[in-house]
């Protein structure tokens, strides 16, 4: 398991620009420190000024009189206090600029390299845990960027100037300051030890219970349907109570550490104090210089005790950035070649030759052939796992094929920009997916700069405008999330019309009418016959009565092409198709 510090390194190499800003906080942290200790040593000097008065460690800077060196102090306070105040407000905002600025970037950053990955990947990760990473994690590193560092910081610089101190007023008595730091700083590196992989499992939690939640908000209607809500709640319950008893088991041994670093700072206290009273009443030390060891012995072993809390800190925002860092660092498989070329438009036809391909645990083609020829209507038939939609995947080039060539107009589409090739292909889901937004945003889809003419038109060719033109607000009306406010009809023909709107050269529909209405289908079939005459066409159906005018039905099986041709021709050889054809007409 990679440890906390690496990780933190290789943050802090992401992290590369903001280093001047980084640097500017830094040093504003470090002058804030020092300007804090400095009024315990000013203590210590007016205590020499009043004891000493002539004779003190001022006058021998050549302020002899009294009132010239409580003019110099008074001075001097007031300077010093003020510029730890000026550096205090720099540093909180030079370092929470820091903390929303990398937010700000990893979150887009991330969120942009998650949008790449491939939809194999996909296909194995939980929508609730790449969430929580996105959110949950992120929120975690700005709240350590925000203030733990600058406590880190401000410990080692407080130990540096703070030692220097002692050592310059008596040797002996620093050895005894110092003494606890070895001990706290052993302490706390097993306690970091120990809290690294527990603040893993923290987050690792924390992911699979926003999971959860989010898995059963979308299925809300399928856990109100089965009355499953008790039986829902109790799963999260004992996810909840999983996530607690981690963060609990983590707490635990992060707590016990504030007690343990006390019992240091009291050792160090204690002979500090002891050697000190002796010192100053031998006239080893001055009484102004005992006075700065009082005083500066707390700040010197108290913010120790804080190092718990940062370490805390420290640890969770490390344990959620290691996720972060892993996300950035998957790699994925589907990307251009190094010189891809544009697909400006479908001229010839699409060749699939010899394709083999397949998932983990099974093969759907294995010597796969089939031509497509532009403005063709083309029909996909088969049985459930026969590859339809995989085929349609496959011309995305969401996968990569094993074996074979996918061709457009005779150029491989390994070598076709992947963004040129998928903007030339529409595509409606069996599944319509639409925003939460007006319809009009929801066809013009990615676009801003909205074509009312071509708007309107595609409304029509996807009969979907005489709803549309019912509805109070038309194409303003807001759909809701996923388009829950319209109906599964409503939703397939909007996704027609979104499709259109790009103007596709290829549109493929991917069982476009197996989940509506027979009314729903036949508009369907209505707007497939005028598109097809200006596009491309493919068409995965189940229900066969949609392609029954095809140009050419493919009816894939047995990880190849069964048979092909028109309908009638299909029907005519009495073979697969066929006998799907007459199970769906009862005819069988």
């Amino acid at each position: 398991m990679q440890s906390s510090i690496s990780t933190f390194i290789a943050f802090f190499s992401y992290a590369k620009p903001w280093r001047m800003k980084i640097i500017w906080a830094s040093f504003c942290s470090i002058a804030n420190k020092i300007f804090d200790i400095a009024p315990e040593i000013l203590i210590g000097i007016y205590v020499d000024l009043v004891v000493q008065r002539e004779q003190s460690f001022i006058a021998r800077l050549g302020f002899e009189s009294i009132e010239s060196q409580i003019t110099l102090l008074a001075i001097a306070t007031f300077l010093i206090w003020a510029s730890e105040s000026i550096f205090e407000y720099l540093y909180s905002v030079g370092w929470k600029n820091i903390a929303q600025g990398i937010e700000h970037h990893i979150r887009i950053d991330t969120y942009s390299h998650v949008q790449n990955l491939d939809l194999e990947w996909y296909e194995k990760q939980k929508t609730g845990n790449i969430t929580a990473i996105l959110n949950d994690d992120v929120n975690q590193l700005e709240r350590f960027l925000n203030g733990g560092f600058n406590d880190i910081l401000q410990i080692i610089v407080s130990t540096i100037a703070i030692g220097g101190v002692f050592f310059y007023i008596s040797p002996l008595i620093a050895l005894f300051a110092v003494c606890p730091i070895p001990i706290i700083l052993l302490v706390a590196s097993l306690f970091q030890k120990k809290l690294s992989p527990k603040y893993l499992d923290v987050r690792n939690a924390a992911g699979d219970l926003s999971s959860s939640i989010f898995n059963n908000l979308l299925g809300i209607i399928t856990i109100k349907g089965f009355t499953a809500e008790q039986y829902e709640t109790n799963k999260i319950l004992k996810m909840s109570n999983e996530y607690q008893n981690k963060n609990q088991s983590a707490i635990k041994l992060s707590s016990a550490f504030i007690p343990i670093v006390r019992m240091g700072v009291l050792t160090g206290f204690i002979g500090t104090m002891i050697i000190g009273s002796v010192y100053a009443l031998n006239g080893v030390i001055a009484v102004g210089s005992f006075s700065v060891l009082v005083f500066l012995t707390q700040r010197f072993l108290w913010p120790f005790t804080r190092l718990g809390e940062t370490i805390d800190l420290f640890e969770r925002s490390m344990a959620s950035t290691r996720r972060i860092l892993e996300l950035l660092e998957t790699t994925f498989k589907i990307k251009n070649s190094d010189d891809p070329k544009i697909m400006n438009a479908l001229n010839e036809n699409i060749v699939l030759e010899n394709v083999e391909f397949g998932y983990e645990d099974k093969t759907v083609f294995k010597n796969l052939n089939l031509e497509i020829n532009k403005e063709d209507f083309i029909g996909i038939a088969g049985q459930t796992g026969s590859g339809k939609t995989t085929l349609i995947k496959l011309l995305f080039r969401f996968y990569e094929i094993k074996n074979g060539e996918i061709k457009i107009d005779g150029t491989n589409i390994n070598n076709i920009d992947i963004a040129s090739l998928r903007s030339n292909i529409g595509l409606v889901n069996q599944e319509i997916f639409l925003f939460d937004g007006t319809i009009r945003e929801n066809i013009c889809y990615p676009n801003t700069d909205i074509d009312d003419s071509l708007l309107m038109e595609v409304a029509q060719s996807s009969q979907c405008l005489e709803f549309i033109e019912k509805l109070d607000d038309g194409f303003d009306t807001i759909v809701g999330e996923r388009g829950q406010k319209l109906s599964v009809g409503q939703k397939q023909r909007i996704g027609i019309a979104r499709a259109l709107y790009k103007k596709p050269e290829i549109l493929i529909f991917d069982e476009a009418t197996s989940a509506v209405d027979n009314e729903t289908e036949y508009l369907i079939q209505k707007a497939l016959k005028e598109i097809s005459k200006s596009c491309t066409t493919i068409v995965i159906a189940h229900r066969l009565s949609t392609i029954k005018n095809a140009d050419k039905i493919i009816v894939l099986g047995n990880e190849k092409v069964l048979e092909e041709g028109t309908h009638q021709h299909l029907i005519e050889n009495d073979n697969f198709y066929k006998h799907l054809w007459d199970i769906q007409t009862g005819n069988n």
